[in-house]
């Protein structure tokens, strides 16, 4: 499915002052690391001289001040996190007018370096109707020693940390080259 693309401003629009502008950058986290993956895609569009605030996706009472969104999620069955979709639901009159980028994150191997995964038909359910900007996956972590996580499931899933740190600051200096 492919996603319906924001066409941003108009040709005779003026952009957004530099200094007011923000993006939030929201996320929802299980044990840890998608919230790892918003504070480096933030630290990057900052270190390209765009304001950015990075909270969790439960924690944010509204949008007024953002210029632009980028929300991620941890993949669980291939399902966006509660707090990601009740972030959309709450959120969803002030996203239709703003710029948003998605990521998730999740996949347990370096199959996100290889190919971009499109998102999963529970994701594109949760955000129907909104025009977004783009979207990647990137991978996951899963801690060996983690004692948050069930036995069962470090038995039948493989443990590591393969998020590509490269990768995720390339998108986020896209993100911030689109916004510049």
């Amino acid at each position: 499915m492919s996603l319906p693309l924001y066409p941003g401003p108009a040709p005779d629009a003026r952009p957004p002052e530099r200094d007011a502008f923000r993006v939030l950058v929201a996320y929802a986290s299980k044990h840890g690391s998608t919230g790892e993956i918003a504070a480096v895609v933030a630290a990057t569009l900052v270190e390209a001289g765009i304001r950015a605030d990075v909270m969790p996706a439960a924690d944010v009472r509204d949008l007024a001040g953002y210029g632009a969104v980028v929300l991620g999620s941890g993949l669980y069955s291939a399902t966006w996190l509660r707090d990601a979709n009740r972030f959309v639901r709450a959120h969803r009159a002030a996203l239709a007018g703003l710029p948003v980028w998605l990521f998730s994150s999740g996949p347990l191997d370096r199959s996100a370096d290889l190919d971009d995964i499109p998102m999963t038909t529970h994701v594109t359910g949760s955000i129907d109707g909104l025009a977004i900007r783009g979207h990647r996956t990137f991978g996951g972590l899963l801690r060996d020693d983690a004692p948050e996580v069930a036995a069962g499931i470090l038995s039948t899933h493989r443990t590591g940390d393969f998020r590509d740190w490269e990768a995720i600051r390339r998108w986020a200096r896209e993100i911030g080259a689109a916004l510049g």
